[in-house]
């Protein structure tokens, strides 16, 4: 890994530690602006970068860092009811990524790769939720989706705005591939 690649994971890293500050609780699922940063990424930095960095944020949140909603840390939340949302994040993170390379990185490419990251995170999200809660899966997905899909709507069109004014700035295509 080279030493920009590294500056960037931290810089990544970073960002979604910071997005997480802003929370405002709904129920079991705090509202953040995680989404929007999770949507950027991979369009500005590459999908390996920006899987990389949430494989990091995930860790470090693991062993304790406060980096998740509400300034939290520890593997509980990883398994908790909203970890799920979590997981979602870095599996959605790939698969979306994947989807805007695939599509030439074109707007509607990157718009389908952020919904794609979206919805696999509403997706393990809901179905931990259901698990851990012993509610039904349309339950936890009315508790803990259906109050977010506009804000998020939103949060997903000002990140690939954003990243792709990144993308532009940086003057590359990024790298693709996990």
């Amino acid at each position: 890994m080279s030493a920009r690649q590294t500056c960037r994971i931290g810089i990544s890293v970073t960002l979604l530690a910071a997005s997480a500050l802003v929370t405002v609780p709904l129920g079991p699922v705090p509202f953040t602006l995680q989404t929007m940063v999770l949507a950027l990424l991979p369009i500005a930095l590459g999908t390996r970068v920006a899987v990389r960095s949430v494989a990091l944020y995930l860790l470090l949140g693991a062993v304790g860092l406060p980096v998740f909603s509400g300034l939290a840390g520890g593997v509980a939340h990883l398994v908790g009811p909203t970890g799920g949302f979590l997981w979602g994040f870095l599996v959605g993170t790939a698969l979306g990524g994947l989807i805007s390379r695939a599509s030439a990185s074109t707007r509607l490419g990157d718009a389908l790769g952020a919904l794609t990251m979206l919805l696999t995170s509403y997706a393990a999200g809901t179905a931990q939720l259901a698990l851990v809660l012993g509610v039904s899966a349309p339950a936890a997905a009315t508790l803990a989706v259906l109050p977010f899909i506009g804000p998020d709507v939103l949060k997903l069109a000002v990140g690939v705005s954003v990243g792709q004014a990144v993308r532009r700035a940086l003057g590359q295509v990024p790298e693709g591939g996990l």
